[in-house]
């Protein structure tokens, strides 16, 4: 086991994944939304760090190969159950996120499946717009939640709602919706890439 900066940097965003929603259950509101935001922006600015850094050091290890596509999906997945635990479960919300976490898996196991042939699903650079849209919809509901959750509830639909609040929510809502988009599309691109190797 090689730990080099990239490896470690990819191992920080892997431990902060859980630590977004545990932010939820140690912490009062709205130091728990405000945490959560520096530990999940933290954990997205490491992703283009540590693989910039492997391929500029030439640090490509197997141990970061293994666990990058791990950490990136876990702190989205993660994040956006802290998300329905407090703005519930509003199809405004939940369509876009279920989306999102379909594709997730759906890749995920299409890699798995193909082993030694994974590399025919490449990340591409309509990936790496969906994965940077992503994460700037979940940093902005997150924000959301910091303003909101001193002047009400933050359940979509329930308490009032500040100017402020209520621009980072639509903006946010918005911004997932795009992700949900490029993620629709970005995943039928791996399943099409994918199917010549499914062939019984």
């Amino acid at each position: 086991m090689t730990w080099t900066l990239p490896n470690i940097l990819t191992v920080f965003r892997l431990a902060a994944a859980p630590l977004v929603l545990l932010a939820f259950v140690l912490l009062p509101r709205p130091m728990a939304d405000w945490t959560a935001l520096a530990l999940f922006i933290g954990a997205s600015v490491t992703d283009y760090i540590d693989g910039h850094l492997a391929r500029r050091w030439d640090q490509r290890t197997k141990l970061g190969t293994m666990l990058d596509p791990i950490a990136d999906k876990a702190i989205v997945v993660i994040a956006i159950a802290a998300l329905f635990g407090h703005m519930g479960f509003a199809p405004l919300l939940a369509i876009p996120a279920a989306v999102i976490l379909l594709r997730e898996v759906f890749v995920s196991g299409l890699r798995e499946f193909l082993g030694d042939t994974a590399g025919t699903l490449k990340v591409t650079k309509l990936a790496k717009w969906k994965t940077m849209v992503q994460m700037v919809a979940i940093s902005v509901l997150l924000a959301y939640g910091g303003l909101q959750s001193g002047g009400g509830a933050t359940e979509l639909g329930n308490g009032p709602t500040s100017f402020a609040a209520g621009t980072f929510l639509y903006i946010g809502l918005l911004f997932l919706w795009i992700a949900a988009g490029l993620t629709a599309i970005t995943g039928w691109d791996y399943f099409s890439k994918a199917r010549p190797y499914l062939k019984d």
